[in-house]
């Protein structure tokens, strides 16, 4: 006799309670122009833009290019006062600070990491952006282990300008496509560029 707590529930996982992630999230650029793409993930194709200089083998601290290979995504940052709730995820999340930074000095012992702003004497990204770009962000497993002092930092997945127009070497989606995407990303899945 099934236990009284346990009558009329299912036993089989419901499909809208757990969402497979995707395994791989593909990106490739447009034939027409190397700074725009697109991210294929399962069935869905999703527009993107991508560094100003295409996608690159071999990737430098400023040179505009995308790195090509395949990443693990690490973790999400999100800004709490753009977003109306916290985005569901698969992947570790949390909520970024005003003073939150990135370090792309490459001569720092802090290079492609996070730190506190701000930061005397060291090059940093502000992830407290105004323009909303980081407002979603998905941390790509690049040049983080072990760290290549000049090789490319602040490598990320977030959200693009209007238009598509290039990064300085991330993929960006409109903000509505990461935020759907975020749902079937998880620690398994990878994201191959070129």
């Amino acid at each position: 006799m099934p236990h009284p707590l346990a009558a009329g529930r299912s036993h089989k996982p419901s499909r809208e309670r757990k969402r497979k992630t995707f395994p791989v999230l593909r990106v490739r650029p447009l034939i027409a122009d190397a700074r725009r793409g697109q991210l294929i993930a399962g069935p869905l194709v999703i527009r993107c833009a991508l560094g100003r200089s295409g996608i690159a083998t071999v990737k430098r601290e400023g040179d505009g290019a995308s790195p090509r290979g395949l990443f693990r995504l690490r973790e999400v940052f999100y800004r709490p006062d753009h977003l109306t709730a916290r985005p569901p995820t698969g992947l570790p999340i949390r909520a970024t600070r005003p003073y939150d930074g990135w370090c792309d000095a490459p001569l720092h012992r802090r290079y492609n990491r996070p730190v506190t702003l701000p930061c005397p004497g060291m090059s940093a990204e502000e992830m407290w952006r105004g323009d909303g770009l980081y407002d979603l962000v998905v941390d790509i497993d690049y040049n983080r282990g072990p760290i290549r002092p000049g090789r490319g930092s602040a490598i990320f997945l977030h959200v693009a300008r209007p238009g598509y127009p290039p990064t300085e070497g991330c993929v960006a989606l409109a903000r509505s496509d990461l935020l759907r995407l975020l749902r079937r990303l998880g620690p398994r899945t990878r994201l191959r560029i070129g």
